[in-house]
Formats: C-alpha cells, sequence, structure tokens
C-alpha cells in the first residue's frame, strides 16, 4: 500500500475519509436539493452557546449537538440544554449519513462520569439526554460506562429526569441489557434511523431485525420505562416503507417516536432525496398516533432528543 494512502487508525476521520470502506459507494454530491423555506434555523444573539461550549470544554465534555453538527444547537445551547455523548467522540461504525466522526476509539475516561454528574448540576438541568458513540470496541458496548454516569449523575442531581440514546449493542445485547439494568433510565430510546431497504448504505454495521429486538427485549425487562425511537425521512425512503416501519415499531413495543428531516452533513454523505412538507410531516404523526404510538414529535427540525423533555410531558413537538 501506498504510504501516503495510510490512515492512522486512531485519527478521527471526518467526510470522504471515513466514507471511503462502505459497502455501498456514495458519489460526492456535485449538485444539492434546494433547501425550501419551511427548513429555516434562526440562530439566537446571545452568549449562552459560548458560555455552554466553554463549560463542557473545562469538564472535558462532548455533545451530539455539536459532532453531529445539529441544525438545533443555537435554539438548545441558548436555552442551556444539551444532549451529552459520552465514550468519546470517535465511532467504531462508518454511517454515511451522520457527521460524527469515525476511527479507533481512545481508552474510556473514568473521571467522565463524575464530570458528566458536576457539569449537570452546574447547569441545574431537570431533564438529560445522554448518548453515545458505537463502541464495538468493548465486551459490553459501552453499557456498564452508560450506567456509571447515569448513577453519578443522580447522585448530583437526584430529581433529574434522564433519558438515554443508545447504542445497537449488536452481539453484546444480553449483557448490555444485564448492565443497563444496575442503573435504569428514565426513557430508554434506540433509533431505528431509516427503513430496512435502505440500511445497507446508511447504516453499515449495522442490523434492522437487531435494533426491532433491542427495543422489544429492553420493554419485556423493563415494562414501567417508556421505550422511544425515530427515523430520518429523506434518504430515498418510500411513504409505504416509512408506514411499515412504523407498523414495525408499534409490532416491538415502541411508545414514543420521532421523525425529522434528514440534512446532509457534506457532499460526501448521502445525499437528500426530497424535502418532506409539514404538512405530510403531519400525517405521518396521525398516522403513528392511529397506529398507537403515546407520544409523536414529527416535523422538518424535529431530532431525537430536540425537545425530549416537552415530548416525555407529553406536549407536542414540530
Amino acid at each position: 500500500m501506498d504510504q501516503k494512502t495510510i490512515i492512522d487508525p486512531y485519527k478521527k476521520q471526518k467526510g470522504a475519509e471515513k466514507l471511503a470502506r462502505i459497502p455501498i459507494k456514495i458519489e460526492p454530491s456535485t449538485t444539492l436539493l434546494r433547501k425550501p423555506d419551511w427548513i429555516r434555523i434562526r440562530v439566537p444573539n446571545t452568549p449562552a452557546v459560548s458560555d455552554l461550549k466553554k463549560i463542557l470544554r473545562d469538564n472535558k465534555l462532548v455533545t451530539v449537538c455539536e459532532e453531529a453538527s445539529c441544525p438545533n444547537l443555537p435554539e438548545c445551547f441558548s436555552h442551556g440544554t444539551a444532549t451529552f455523548m459520552i465514550m468519546g467522540d470517535k465511532c467504531t461504525r462508518r454511517c454515511s449519513f451522520c457527521d460524527v466522526g469515525h476511527g479507533r476509539p481512545d481508552p474510556l475516561d473514568v473521571n467522565e462520569p463524575s464530570n458528566l454528574g458536576n457539569t449537570i448540576a452546574q447547569m441545574k438541568l431537570r431533564y438529560v439526554v445522554i448518548t453515545s458513540v458505537d463502541r464495538d470496541d468493548l465486551r459490553d458496548g459501552g453499557a456498564s460506562h452508560f450506567s456509571a454516569c447515569l448513577k453519578a449523575i443522580r447522585e448530583k442531581s437526584p430529581t433529574i429526569t434522564i433519558e438515554v440514546l443508545v447504542p445497537d449493542y449488536r452481539g453484546r445485547m444480553d449483557i448490555a441489557l444485564e448492565e443497563t439494568a444496575k442503573e435504569l433510565p428514565d426513557i430508554f430510546n434506540h433509533n431505528i434511523e431509516t427503513v430496512p431497504r435502505l440500511y445497507k448504505q446508511a447504516r453499515p454495521g449495522s442490523d434492522y431485525a437487531h435494533s426491532l429486538l433491542l427495543l422489544k427485549e429492553f420493554k419485556r425487562r423493563f415494562p414501567n420505562i417508556p421505550t422511544k425511537s425515530g427515523l430520518m425521512l429523506g434518504l430515498g425512503e418510500t411513504d409505504e416503507e416509512i408506514e411499515q416501519t412504523l407498523r414495525d415499531l408499534r409490532e416491538h413495543d415502541v411508545e414514543m417516536l420521532t421523525l425529522g428531516q434528514y440534512l446532509q452533513p457534506s457532499k460526501f454523505h448521502m445525499p437528500v432525496s426530497r424535502y418532506i412538507t409539514p404538512q405530510r410531516f403531519q400525517e405521518f404523526a396521525d398516522y403513528a398516533k392511529s397506529i398507537g404510538f403515546h407520544n409523536v414529535a414529527s416535523g422538518p427540525l424535529v431530532r431525537s432528543s430536540y425537545h425530549a423533555d416537552k415530548q416525555a410531558a407529553g406536549e407536542n413537538v414540530s
């Protein structure tokens, strides 16, 4: 191999480097669909965003808001809220819709649980979402680290509500759920992300049936804890495929749902195939409620943790 083509496995790979080895190659986009009028992000003129970023850096913490280039970052940060991403900023997967970097992860930070607990207490949060990169290098996929973080958070903020957005724990589900049982969340979220036909291209390394089984098995073991999942729309799926995926989620006992518009992070990622109108998002929400979802957040800028506190309280989010 040419020395110039060797990639340091510990380097965080983004864009073209990250997606060079996925099974279905993606040609870099030369033209982009024009964003419609309803995709508008208002950037608040406030020091709260920079203040929160300073708190995060001082405590060596990472947010998925920053790493995944979330369009709602200015709004959420200006309100002093964030979704924390634990176990580093390098993912062992190469999902072609996601802007989180790929690479060989660093060892777990043993101080992360206490730093997280202290930071959340300092921010006086009442509701927090904890997510992570995929850690296929760990025996339990990182589930025990999730539990340690939840325990540390509750020690500092005993009345807080915690939602977890977990990886798929593929090949590690039993041990991961055993570890999860040691410090249970208030809401268990795992995103199905897209329809099964697009998995090989969008989620290489993941498996649609396994993700459904993880949600169903968690609910079987812990029936009193709500389960939640979400999809991005506009990756190339059909309306019929979306509705079938919603039925699959309900058949696997998922109660809460998020539907949002996919936005291409770079020209090297999967292109946006279409922009779904706000009216169509509402129609999908109506359909989801008609088949038994207890709570649905559906709209162009909805993300899995966007206004998660309001959704958990049963408020409409769009």
